[in-house]
């Protein structure tokens, strides 16, 4: 007697239930417990990393689960995530994708620019939130930012502003919630798209919303850095049915098969197969269901993985304020919650040092440090081969000259934390 595929993958999904894979289980359990052993620390010499792993046993498990049972691309785990994170953020659809910066093309190639359009983005942010501008036909508009909050200002919004403005696209950088009720005034008057990159602000609130909530669209990274992680992978988030299909199309090649409307779609074309039928010229950014796997696992650590970073963020602000003559620490506005993807100082003009100076004394302790994103996006080579427009940089331009920031995760305990403000303290000490 033979076995067909479908009889077969079914048989594979019921290993779950059996025995073997419980004795699996366990033995996943107690392999990942022997990762959680806190490790010995020493001060000066254990290196402190930018991130550490957000999983666990939960998301291997999850992972084996679809791997035995041979589903292993996009299926039922990455449609349980999409509807979870788009209901936790407070959007009515989710379209995941094997990155944040796909997630990025995917929200903007669903805008349909046509040449020449402008979309005005800070010049302060990641590659993957000015290139996708291009890749899907527009033309970057690169505005300065608020040299306090880091984050994109309304102020440099409206000026840029021309009859080709089609959208904006604001980042709430590093997890600090921009203005939203300027930016969609703005919006408002001038009858522009909103695409919020959200890709560093995971449970980032304004107002008591969610940030990825107030723009037609908004995206999100799930990349191992970032405050939960599905490996690779990110979403793209709105509150449209009609754009939703779209940006499902777009994420498959272009096919009708996830779209609603794939019903009505099929009848106006009778003579193609509708398993192959393309409404839209499309990518291939299919998330696999192991991401799908890890993200039903991952948000439910979310909110109090952001705890963890925010009382951190409490922790330095109180222990660094002394030295605020020198160094600009970050801060929460009112009536925002603040996620803190990382922990941002820039080094004040007059300070009797540099950035460098700061920055190469934590890391020779083992502090993991970094510039702020791309710090100016409008000075980097890959900007030559972009058309795209910029003007007055000048506090984006002292961020990338005096700005870098350090990691905050569930990784650093009291002993971490009280190594760090440590090393602040012998670096102001010898000056």
């Amino acid at each position: 007697m033979t076995t067909s595929l479908g009889e077969k993958k079914l048989q594979l999904t019921r290993l779950a239930d059996k025995p073997q894979f419980q004795e699996i289980t366990g033995l996943v359990k107690r392999l990942m417990a022997g990762y959680d052993e806190p490790q010995e620390f020493v001060r000066g010499k254990t290196r402190i990393p930018l991130n550490v792993p957000t999983y666990g046993a939960p998301e291997v498990i999850e992972a084996l689960d679809s791997l035995m049972s041979t589903w292993v691309t996009m299926g039922a785990k990455v449609k349980a995530f999409e509807a979870m994170f788009a209901y936790y953020v407070g959007m009515t659809h989710g379209v995941m994708t094997n990155s944040g910066s796909s997630a990025n093309l995917l929200a903007l190639s669903s805008l349909f620019l046509e040449p020449g359009d402008e979309v005005i983005v800070p010049a302060l942010t990641w590659s993957t939130t000015i290139f996708p501008i291009a890749q899907a036909g527009g033309v970057p508009v690169l505005v300065d930012v608020d040299r306090e909050t880091y984050n994109i200002s309304p102020a440099a919004i409206e000026r840029a502003i021309t009859p080709r403005t089609r959208a904006i696209m604001p980042v709430h950088l590093l997890g600090n919630p921009c203005d939203m009720d300027a930016i969609m005034s703005i919006a408002v008057k001038h009858r522009l798209a909103v695409v919020e990159d959200c890709c560093e602000a995971h449970g980032a609130e304004y107002h008591g919303k969610k940030v990825g909530s107030f723009g037609d669209r908004s995206t999100y990274s799930f990349f191992f850095s970032h405050h939960i992680s599905t490996i690779e992978g990110g979403i793209a988030l709105t509150r449209f049915i009609s754009e939703a299909d779209t940006m499902r199309s777009m994420r498959a090649h272009g096919w009708i098969r996830e779209m609603s409307c794939r019903d009505a779609i099929s009848y106006q074309n009778p003579t193609i197969d509708p398993r192959f039928l393309f409404a839209y010229p499309g990518y291939n950014m299919r998330p696999t269901e192991i991401s799908g796997a890890f993200g039903i696992h991952q948000l439910p650590r979310l909110e109090g993985l952001v705890e963890i970073r925010r009382n951190l963020a409490s922790y330095f602000n109180q222990e660094l304020g002394r030295y605020q003559d020198w160094i600009q620490l970050p801060s929460e506005a009112p009536n925002t919650r603040h996620s803190y993807f990382a922990y941002p100082i820039t080094v004040k003009k007059g300070a009797p040092f540099t950035k460098k100076k700061l920055m190469d004394f934590l890391e020779s302790k083992g502090l993991e440090t970094r510039p702020i994103e791309g710090s100016n996006m409008a000075i980097q080579p890959a900007m030559w081969h972009i058309n795209f427009r910029a003007d007055g940089l000048a506090n984006t331009q002292y961020i990338h000259d005096n700005g870098f920031f350090f990691g905050l995760h569930h990784g650093i305990g009291i002993v971490e934390g009280e190594a760090i403000v440590e090393y602040f303290h012998e670096f102001f000490s010898k000056l």
